[in-house]
């Protein structure tokens, strides 16, 4: 079984990629859009706590996601050293697709399986990432990118 859920994730993956990929996004990118989007304001610090990923790593992506015009950093009032992060118009216009590419994906994955089954499917899988303590809405690939890979 843990095979079989190691290949459906590999395959997951790859599709959502190349969903991405067609509006000129990665998927890190698509969910860094989603975290601002799900709290607006927040700091790009937060951010990266909740992510997991490195603080580097997060102000360079916002940096290409601000250069594309779908995010704005704001001076956060209450702590000048911070800057809060806002979808702009046309971020928000992006999530849009994504979200669009995201129903997709799922049915793409769920071809063969009727409502109940693809409920039924949701279900187990939230409790079986709960079980794992995975973090809900965070996909665990964050904590590897820019990380150094060892040397064997």
């Amino acid at each position: 079984m843990a095979f079989l859920l190691s290949q459906l994730g590999h395959r997951s993956a790859s599709v959502f990629a190349d969903l991405v990929a067609s509006i000129d996004l990665t998927p890190p990118h698509a969910g860094i859009l989603r975290a601002i989007a799900a709290e607006p304001g927040r700091s790009q610090q937060a951010l990266s706590g909740q992510l997991g990923l490195l603080p580097s790593r997060v102000v360079a992506y916002v940096d290409e996601l601000e250069d594309r015009g779908y995010v704005e950093r704001r001076r956060n009032p209450n702590d000048r050293r911070l800057h809060a992060l806002y979808l702009t118009a046309a971020g928000k216009k992006v999530m849009g697709k994504i979200g669009e590419l995201g129903r997709q994906h799922e049915r793409l994955l769920t071809a063969g399986l009727d409502a109940a089954q693809r409920d039924t499917l949701g279900q187990l899988l939230r409790t079986v990432a709960e079980h794992q303590g995975l973090t809900p809405h965070v996909h665990p690939g964050y904590r590897m990118l820019g990380a150094v890979k060892p040397v064997l």
